[in-house]
């Protein structure tokens, strides 16, 4: 075996083989989805022997070339003076070297958006190259699943962020020899039989314990729940309007916020395109002079996709315009960056001196448009509002969904209402900056995509300067509202500065005094409510089986998911389903030793991750394990010799899916249990689309939005309480058709709206609809 380090003094590596300690032989340690260590000797017993600092670089290897491990120097040797030897003073020193991932743990990750809708490599890959750009080789580095959303937090180490996205896709990952490799669990795998003639019996310790699940009530994250729509009306003096309950995202945060300072874009945020060089970044601007002449060839995108749901405001920027100008600011794309597959932007097309902006919607210019005026700046914003808070699933894994076959992750539809606007700013006028905006467009967009490019810059051929752009998750809540015999319109929420007309705190809706709603103007809001996000799955096929004398059969469990998070009740009952795939009988672990030459498979070297089929049927064993601990001991340098202590377990007896927490909810008495056979079943569609439509004192139209199953109705309450036939205490009524008539009977009056079918057990929708409404008697 052969121990090479690398001082950094200029001599470059050095075999340092001849000076390990007898004593304390080289041991390396390797644990799944966690760096790697090397524990090891040296005797230093002449005045030529250079004592490794902290940071020289470590390879370990065997004769034939085979790289054990490579490091760095981790902590500043130990050493133990030994008295004085034919050259001097000898001393014995202690070393300790961390894997190669030890120099991206010591970085500071970059500020950097969450990754949407992006393969767990392509995030560890981007993760790696914005910390060291080129040092390590990726090519080992696989896609695997596309996660909905993950946040490389700069407070978090690269590796745990390698070790969670590995747990998100049931995968592994090591550094080695400058590589990076991630690749599902078991990619490697091993037979360890006790038919094989180098198997040792007495070096395999198995341990096994009762397992069996079949009943798993899972807790997520808050979810968002109720489908709130309110009604208010104003009288000319009232600026504030009470909610009915609090939305699901009480306040608004910064997703990406970019400043152009600096002399060039952030090449770990933009995606630029410039053949032609007339894009530039200089005094706190990003500047456009020109384009390409085509459309798509000149742009800047963000690096990320953009998650069409809930409430999302983004702010293009503050944008003055030098001449003419042509192309698509701030553009949505769910293809290729081309004006006709604009879902929604703002063009620019050369209108004499100046410019004329348009709202784009589904590649078409649309509605009003106005003119540049030289001097002006325009603040372009985007505001957009979901039907839905998330447009995909959540994925689980497990030993029988590996990488690749996840439980859930299905895209979640959903419509879009976006609204357009430009706010014109006249310096020379202080009232402009609190102007109302001018929209070009509100208008809702059916089944739109749930995940879209984002192209700040599409120029054909623009000349113009932006100083800022900016992307909000806004309170999720939309509102509209309707003078006396007008059309309703969209009331742009956040703060005044940006041309805002109200705000929407935990508990209320709040107009600015330059927008107080006039007499008898209809206001209306939508939102959702917010709740823990819970399911219980049973397998009744599993509790028959263990039916004995006083034994229900009954094996349950309560999960609290830290990670992957389940954010909603129908992720609850994919993890769910994931835990039962691997709880159905007996959990194994297990202890192997071995010679390095007798490795399980002829294997030339076994790392974490790698899988183990066991078969011993002396132990009436077999099962598949997978490598989580290796502990290598070196007996001869010479000889290539060492012994491998290898830990290993299935998906029973240490989660490879899942990490757990300490519960936080005491109260499941309204958890929505399925069997495993409903799951994606059980549930009728939500009322989303159901509005009062008529309004008297004593009397209010509904209208569902659908029309009832035929067997089945729309059942309404008056608390979101006691659903189900049996129970009539806070019943209004029950309609078999899409548009019905309930009482009235206060100024305040709260009306809730669930769907049922007439199958046995009666069918619901999961949440229920609240029309919640405010007007004067």
């Amino acid at each position: 075996m052969k121990l090479e380090i690398d001082n950094f003094d200029g001599f470059g590596a050095c075999d340092y083989t001849h000076a390990l300690d007898a004593a304390n032989l080289p041991q390396i340690v390797r644990r799944l989805n966690q760096a790697s260590e090397l524990r090891f000797g040296l005797i230093g017993d002449s005045p030529a022997f250079i004592v490794p600092p902290l940071g020289a670089r470590v390879q370990f290897s065997k004769q034939t070339g085979l790289v054990l491990f490579s490091g760095y120097v981790a902590e500043s040797p130990t050493f133990e003076y030994m008295g004085w030897g034919e050259a001097g003073p000898a001393h014995r020193y202690s070393l300790r070297a961390v894997s190669d991932e030890i120099l991206l743990d010591r970085k500071r990750l970059p500020d950097r958006s969450p990754f949407v809708i992006r393969s767990a490599g392509d995030a560890l890959r981007q993760l790696t190259e914005d910390i060291l750009p080129g040092t390590f080789d990726t090519t080992e580095v696989t896609d695997l699943d596309v996660l909905p959303w993950y946040s490389p937090t700069p407070q978090k180490k690269w590796s745990e962020h390698a070790g969670a996205l590995a747990l998100r896709s049931r995968a592994s990952y090591r550094t080695l020899d400058t590589a990076l490799i991630f690749a599902p669990v078991g990619t490697n795998h091993y037979s360890l039989s006790e038919a094989d003639d180098d198997f040792s019996p007495e070096r395999l310790k198995l341990q096994s314990r009762e397992a069996l699940i079949n009943d798993v009530t899972v807790i997520g994250r808050m979810e968002p729940s109720t489908h709130v729509k309110a009604y208010f009306v104003g009288d000319g003096l009232s600026t504030r309007f009470y909610l009915s309950q609090s939305p699901f995202t009480r306040s608004s945060r910064i997703i990406m916020e970019e400043e152009y300072a600096g002399t060039a874009l952030d090449s770990t945020r933009w995606l630029v395109t410039d053949p032609k060089h007339v894009i530039s970044v200089t005094g706190g601007k990003l500047h456009v002079s020109g384009g390409n002449d085509q459309d798509g060839q000149t742009t800047v995108c963000f690096g990320d996709k953009v998650e069409l749901g809930g409430a999302v405001v983004l702010q293009h920027g503050d944008t003055t315009f030098d001449s003419p100008s042509e192309g698509v600011l701030g553009g949505l794309y769910a293809g290729a960056i081309r004006q006709n597959g604009c879902l929604a932007g703002f063009r620019l097309q050369p209108s004499g001196t100046g410019s004329r902006i348009q709202g784009l919607v589904n590649g078409v210019a649309t509605g009003p448009s106005i003119n540049t005026v030289g001097g002006h700046r325009y603040a372009f914003t985007t505001r957009l509002f979901a039907t839905e808070i998330y447009r995909s699933e959540q994925c689980f894994h497990s030993s029988k969904h590996p990488a690749g076959k996840q439980v859930g992750g299905a895209a979640i539809g959903a419509c879009l209402r976006v609204v357009l606007e430009v706010h014109d700013v006249d310096p020379s006028d202080p009232g402009s900056y609190i102007e109302p905006s001018i929209v070009l467009y509100d208008g809702v967009i059916s089944n739109a995509p749930g995940f879209v490019m984002y192209a700040l810059v599409n120029a054909t051929d623009l000349h113009c300067s932006l100083t800022f752009t900016r992307f909000l998750q806004a309170m999720d809540a939309e509102v509209r509202s309707a003078l006396p015999g007008e059309s309703y319109r969209t009331r742009l929420t956040g703060s005044l500065a940006d041309g805002a007309e109200c705000l929407i705190t935990q508990d209320a809706l709040q107009f600015f005094p330059e927008y107080v709603p006039g007499p008898n103007e209809l206001i209306e809001v939508r939102y959702r409510g917010l709740a823990r996000a819970l399911a219980r799955v049973i397998d009744p096929a599993s509790v028959a089986s263990k039916k004995l004398g006083d034994d229900d059969g009954v094996r349950g469990v309560v999960r609290d998911i830290e990670s992957p998070p389940p954010r909603s009740s129908t992720d609850c009952e994919h993890a769910a389903l994931a835990l039962l795939d691997d709880a159905t009988g007996v959990a194994w672990s297990g202890d192997y030793q071995t010679w390095s030459d007798f490795l399980p498979g002829k294997a030339q070297d076994i790392f974490p991750g790698d899988a183990l089929d066991l078969n011993i049927p002396s132990r009436t064993t077999t099962f598949r394990g997978i490598v989580r601990e290796v502990r290598i001991d070196v007996k001869s340098l010479a000889e290539d010799h060492s012994v491998y202590d290898i830990h290993f377990a299935d998906d029973a007896a240490e989660s490879l899916g899942f990490v757990f927490q300490d519960g936080h909810v005491f109260d499941l008495s309204e958890v929505a249990t399925s069997t495993v056979t409903q799951i994606g079943t059980q549930f009728l569609d939500e009322l989303v689309s159901a509005e009062i439509t008529d309004v008297s004192s004593t009397t209010v139209g509904i209208d569902s939005g659908v029309i009832p199953p035929e067997d089945g109705g729309i059942e309404v309450r008056r608390t979101d309480l006691g659903w189900g036939k049996d129970n009539d205490r806070n019943l209004v009524g029950r309609f078999a058709t899409r548009t019905f008539t309930v009482p009235r009977l206060a100024r305040v009056q709260d009306y809730y709206l669930r769907q049922y079918g007439g199958s046995s057990p009666v069918r619901y929708s999961r949440f229920s609809t609240a029309l919640h409404l405010d007007y004067p008697l």
